[in-house]
């Protein structure tokens, strides 16, 4: 039996899209707190456990009979001790193997988000030492996230971030869904360190370029200051901790912190994952 968590969640029902392709309903079930919110899953007929991840005694009669757990982060203020939470209830419960979704990235200490992400490897560092199997999984920055951080404005103003040249492995939210359903169903991942990073990166110059082909616009990328841009995000009333993470995340790909080439996600795949002109296809009704 796999459980899955956060399968409302946009990943977590990615996940669940394609398990429902790999095997029966009856092999998989998904952890949910809110019931209304899991209703479209009850009605196709998955089994939806009740459970929250600051309360440990759902959590452990949540995952009674299952063998493998995929934990997806959450984004939490308190994220490792609910991860923790987690771990610790499926030991009790008697699960066997637990997969995490973490961070790809060069370096966490240097990192521009450092404060919120270094509780990604704290999961993982606590996860390793639990006595269960475990497989974790790096994932690069989704390339959904490009629409949102590049603004609305950008066809009128162009492109305007302090990204420098830096790079993105980006791969859409439905292929990380899908490499981790093939890797839920599949054996041989225990104890293993997988980084999900697509299969080329791409620069701001890159997407400038390939947006201009695509709408037959003369897209740009400006490089601009961090201070300009932390102005830019407080005139249009971005919340504080918005401001925080993109500040941080454009820091980081400015110092090349997602440049990190893996080829795990393909070969899970069995394929490369979408180029550039693909995810833009995707993420663009153009």
């Amino acid at each position: 039996m796999i459980l899955v968590t956060g399968a409302t969640g946009h990943l977590g029902s990615s996940v669940v899209h394609h398990l429902h392709h790999l095997v029966q309903k009856n092999e998989f079930s998904v952890l949910a707190r809110n019931p209304e919110k899991a209703q479209s899953l009850i009605d196709q007929g998955i089994e939806v456990r009740m459970g929250d991840f600051n309360d440990i005694e759902t959590l452990i009669q949540a995952f009674k009979g299952v063998e493998k757990l995929l934990l997806i982060s959450t984004m939490e203020m308190n994220r490792f001790e609910q991860h923790q939470n987690v771990i610790d209830a499926a030991k009790i419960a008697g699960v066997k193997h637990v997969v995490y979704t973490g961070l790809a990235i060069q370096d966490i200490e240097r990192s521009g988000v450092k404060d919120l992400m270094i509780s990604h490897f704290q999961t993982e560092a606590y996860l390793q030492k639990s006595g269960l199997d475990y497989t974790l999984v790096r994932n690069s920055m989704y390339a959904d996230a490009i629409p949102v951080i590049l603004g609305q404005s950008i066809f009128k103003d162009g492109i305007l971030l302090p990204g420098g040249d830096g790079k993105v492995p980006y791969a859409l939210r439905e292929e990380m869904g899908e490499g981790l359903a093939r890797l839920l169903v599949q054996e041989g991942h225990n104890n293993k360190i997988y980084h999900f990073t697509g299969s080329k990166a791409y620069s701001y110059q890159d997407i400038a370029r390939e947006l201009s082909e695509l709408t037959q616009a003369n897209m740009h990328y400006q490089n601009i200051e961090d201070d300009t841009f932390e102005k830019l995000l407080n005139d249009i009333n971005m919340p504080e901790f918005l401001v925080y993470l993109t500040k941080g995340t454009l820091y980081d790909i400015k110092h090349h912190q997602y440049e990190i080439q893996s080829q795990d996600l393909e070969t899970i795949l069995g394929r490369k994952t979408k180029d550039l002109h693909g995810m833009l296809k995707v993420l663009y009704p153009i």
